[in-house]
């Protein structure tokens, strides 16, 4: 997932109220696509397949490992890979090639934005006996991410991983702090006032903070930790078109209001960024940093000691945000079979062999690479793997998910809450204003 500093079978449609809904949704200017799917099978007996993602950085290398191993282990199916910037121009894009009859044969999705793209068409749903006839069924995958990936009873989204919010800790700093037990994690803090106090011991070590997190101009950290805290409650969030948005007032005021008291100046900074966050726990300035799964590279770099865990449950319901990197099928009008079933094959050679994109964080989904031994020497990812039974996607709505404008509408108003500037239920009653505004819209690609 790149961070957050900056992660056949569909109804029928016209291309024209395609093309419209989708420039809608994604918030940009109608693009033409430009790139098209590769050719079909070469007269070599070589299948190739257009594969497009949003993977750069070390997970783009890791990605490029993954599939050249995938090359190898199949032999008659070659990869072209095109990879587009993060966020709305690559949700944009695919859109495009999507409605306009150049799909890619396979793609990348966060499965908190597929909600909105299955309902209109962009998606072929995937066959759950051509899966199973690959080793991909239910009983390979967590409970709550192969549910994520139905919509009216199809499966458009196979998870390749799953990236949640977590804490890593100073394990030096917390050791002198008297916060670590002898078995190395934390001591155990169930309510706000225990975690602060455990964060403040780490603040007289460091002399600077106890933690680091960095919200300034991001609404995904923003609305990550929220998230996290809220369904903690046990509260849910429900958003459907035509109504107002359902939710906890009180747990989510509780929520905001505890974000406050972390960022005192003493616990954490008062308004520091992301990058400003990572660079002060990478330096030892700070005993614990909340950011997520993708970061370990970073750290894994710093030369510090450090491991891994969930954050802590303080309002009794063990939960934590998350998203999901997920295999769709880009809608084709005509389909080859050849092709198609090629991609099947190597979106299951490729989850077989994810042991390595665990390396960068993630927890893969497919559960028999979690389940070998050798993921259990993989520290400290092993140490919040079971993250992946806690997860909270985004709640289910056209214009939700990573990469969408939702996380920055709730930036827009909660920010001012987390530098004082405005009450936290006034911030709050301004997001869900502009929330129930979206909700009394149709998702324009089903209109």
């Amino acid at each position: 997932m790149t961070r957050s500093r900056q992660p056949g079978g569909g109804p029928s449609f016209s291309r024209r109220r395609m093309l419209a809904g989708t420039a809608a949704v994604f918030g940009g200017a109608l693009l033409t696509p430009t790139l098209a799917g590769c050719s079909t099978s070469a007269a070599s007996g070589i299948t190739s397949l257009s594969y497009w993602h949003l993977l750069s950085g070390g997970d783009g290398i890791t990605m490029a490992t993954l599939v050249a191993d995938v090359e190898k282990k199949l032999g008659d199916v070659s990869v072209d890979q095109t990879v587009l910037a993060w966020g709305a121009p690559y949700y944009t894009k695919l859109a495009m090639a999507s409605a306009g009859g150049r799909a890619p044969d396979i793609a990348i999705m966060h499965a908190s934005r597929v909600t909105g793209w299955a309902p209109g068409g962009l998606l072929d749903p995937w066959d759950l006996d051509l899966l199973a006839e690959f080793d991909v069924t239910e009983e390979t995958f967590k409970p709550r991410i192969w549910e994520k990936g139905f919509t009216d009873g199809k499966l458009y989204s196979v998870a390749l991983d799953s990236h949640p919010f977590i804490m890593f800790y100073n394990t030096d700093v917390a050791d002198e702090a008297g916060v670590l037990r002898s078995d190395g994690t934390l001591i155990e803090t169930t309510t706000p006032d225990e975690f602060i106090d455990m964060a403040l011991e780490m603040q007289a070590v460091t002399g600077q903070h106890g933690l680091s997190w960095g919200y300034l101009n991001d609404g995904a950290q923003l609305w990550r930790l929220f998230y996290t805290l809220y369904k903690q409650h046990g509260a849910d969030m429900v958003l459907e078109t035509g109504k107002p948005a359902e939710y906890d007032k009180d747990a989510a005021l509780e929520s905001l209001e505890f974000m406050t008291k972390l960022v005192d100046g003493t616990v954490a900074a008062t308004n520091s960024d992301i990058n400003n966050g990572i660079a002060e726990f990478a330096g030892g300035r700070s005993g614990m940093l909340f950011s997520g799964v993708w970061e370990l590279r970073t750290l894994q770099d710093a030369d510090i000691a450090f491991d891994a865990s969930t954050i802590p449950t303080l309002y009794g319901t063990p939960a934590v945000y998350a998203d999901s990197h997920t295999f769709v099928l880009p809608h084709q009008s005509n389909p080859d079979e050849t092709k198609r079933r090629a991609a099947y094959e190597f979106m299951s050679t490729l989850l077989k062999g994810s042991i390595d994109w665990a390396g960068a964080g993630h927890i893969p989904a497919y559960l028999p690479v979690v389940n070998d031994p050798a993921y259990d020497d993989l520290i400290p990812q092993a140490h919040y793997a079971n993250a992946a039974d806690l997860i909270n996607y985004d709640p289910p709505a056209w214009f939700t998910g990573s990469g969408s404008d939702f996380q920055n509408y709730f930036l827009d108003s909660i920010q001012g809450v987390m530098l004082g500037e405005t009450s936290p239920e006034a911030g709050f009653a301004s997001f869900i204003s502009r929330i129930n505004t979206l909700l009394s819209k149709p998702n324009p690609v089903t209109a």
